[in-house]
């Protein structure tokens, strides 16, 4: 009798060793479509089809594991609004990237402080506002109330980090403004 408990461990260790080969050889493959094809893959993830907008998408290297830094791109506008980012600024925006699940060394993270490093473009822009049309189609009206308080509240974090003279006066900038408005528009009801 011990000879089939040894037979049936022997057995599972076998089944382990195949399940995870064959994952890793999946995720491999994953990786290697997604690099010979990133534009069917962002199409694949995002539902956009404008060929335009996926050149961008791939121009700022988005990809799966970018993907949902790309998602809080209008906070990069919020910091540049006053055509600078401060230091109390950037430290707002990395919060919000971390709260939003993206942590010090993700992809995702890394990729938001590539976007911060460059004023915002009117291209990077155009495809937010298409992924985020996109995503809306996708969403009930509940789940896009949820999205839109999280962003706006993120992008109002960053706004607010060093908005106003010495504590006082306006600490939200007109530009800051609209950007918000505009997150608010590309989830409304």
């Amino acid at each position: 009798m011990p000879s089939d408990a040894f037979d049936r461990r022997r057995k599972a260790l076998e089944n382990e060793f195949f399940a995870k080969r064959e994952h890793a050889l999946i995720e491999k493959l994953r990786l290697t479509l997604e690099a010979e094809h990133p534009r069917e893959t962002l199409k694949h993830l995002t539902g956009i089809q404008d060929e335009s907008v996926i050149d961008t998408l791939v121009a700022l290297h988005v990809n799966h594991d970018t993907l949902a830094a790309f998602g809080l791109y209008p906070l990069v506008e919020i910091a540049w609004a006053d055509g600078v980012v401060d230091e109390r600024e950037r430290e707002a925006f990395l919060k919000a990237a971390a709260e939003h699940g993206l942590h010090v060394g993700t992809p995702g993270h890394e990729a938001l402080r590539e976007f911060l490093k460059t004023t915002p473009r009117a291209e990077a822009r155009k495809a937010w506002f298409a992924w985020a049309a996109e995503l809306s189609k996708r969403l009930d009206a509940q789940e896009r109330r949820k999205v839109r308080e999280g962003l706006v509240a993120r992008a109002r974090a960053v706004a607010e980090a060093s908005g106003g003279f010495l504590g006082l006066g306006a600490r939200i900038s007109a530009g800051e403004q609209r950007v918000l408005d505009r997150i608010e528009q590309a989830f409304s009801d």
